[in-house]
């Protein structure tokens, strides 16, 4: 049984209110939803050690390890410290331990050093650490077997990452982290250095397009798993995969050269899509 009302789950449900996240988690039955409250948490809690900037990098080091050793007793069926809220995850859906750790190991690459134009496999790595495995965590939520239920983590998860990295370009480089791979940074012919200097230059836009295109490649495989029906509560992706490619086509329309707007899917819109979705059988 899931248990509700740590406090770490309903902080997040109280942000999420109104997002696209939360119109998906409504589309699920309770206990799964509340289970996919609980992994939010918990992407939350260490994606808020990476980007807070509080302490030093050694401190928030060390805080990611506390997190890893909190989640591998949790999932060894020890006392699980601050990963309590997810006991009940862990007891009904068996998510993996290798999932949990793999998501913490993105946050700690921001860590780590504040990432600048990674190349493409650095980028695809970080993608899967900090998307596509909180889609292998969720998959197990939504009753998917695992071979379909990770190509659809594998694709959509880069999908959405790759969708927020274009979205948040310049709340990132206020942060002095720029995700857009150096080799279509260097190929539009954008200096590669300081993340705001780079984002001043028109030029940007055509790397940024290189990244739409990966971006729609991985929507377009997520589509095709999803098309084949496979066994599972599927409603939840197939909406958050309407939503984050609908937000790529608007970036898509106004394009990436300065000055930028963060670009939003309005609520009525929202409405509509999410009404697509309950009516797909």
């Amino acid at each position: 049984m899931i248990t509700d009302p740590a406090p770490e789950i309903e902080a997040v449900r109280r942000k999420a209110a109104g997002s696209s996240f939360y119109a998906a988690m409504r589309l699920m039955p309770k206990a799964e939803r509340e289970a996919m409250f609980a992994i939010y948490a918990f992407c939350r809690a260490v994606d808020d050690i990476a980007d807070d900037g509080i302490g030093t990098r050694s401190e928030r080091h060390a805080a990611l390890d506390a997190w890893r050793e909190d989640v591998a007793r949790l999932c060894a069926g020890g006392a699980p410290g601050k990963a309590a809220f997810l006991s009940g995850v862990v007891a009904r859906y068996r998510p993996r331990l290798e999932d949990f750790l793999a998501v913490i190991d993105g946050m700690d690459m921001d860590v780590e050093a504040d990432i600048v134009a990674p190349d493409l496999s650095a980028l695809d790595l970080y993608c899967d650490r900090v998307a596509s495995a909180v889609g292998r965590l969720s998959i197990k939520v939504f009753g998917m077997e695992e071979g379909p239920g990770f190509r659809l983590a594998h694709h959509l998860g880069r999908a959405l990452q790759l969708t927020n990295i274009l979205r948040d370009l310049d709340e990132d480089a206020a942060i002095h982290r720029l995700y857009l791979p150096r080799e279509f940074l260097l190929e539009a012919g954008v200096t590669v250095g300081e993340p705001l200097e780079a984002l001043a230059n028109p030029a940007v836009a055509r790397a940024c397009r290189n990244v739409a295109r990966l971006a729609h490649g991985h929507y377009e495989e997520a589509r095709r798993v999803l098309a084949a029906k496979p066994k599972g509560n599927l409603r939840a992706p197939r909406l958050m995969g309407a939503v984050y490619s609908e937000i790529l086509r608007k970036m898509e329309a106004v394009g990436w050269a300065p000055p930028r707007n963060r670009a939003h899917i309005p609520k009525a819109q929202l409405a509509m899509i999410v009404l697509r979705q309950v009516l797909i059988a």
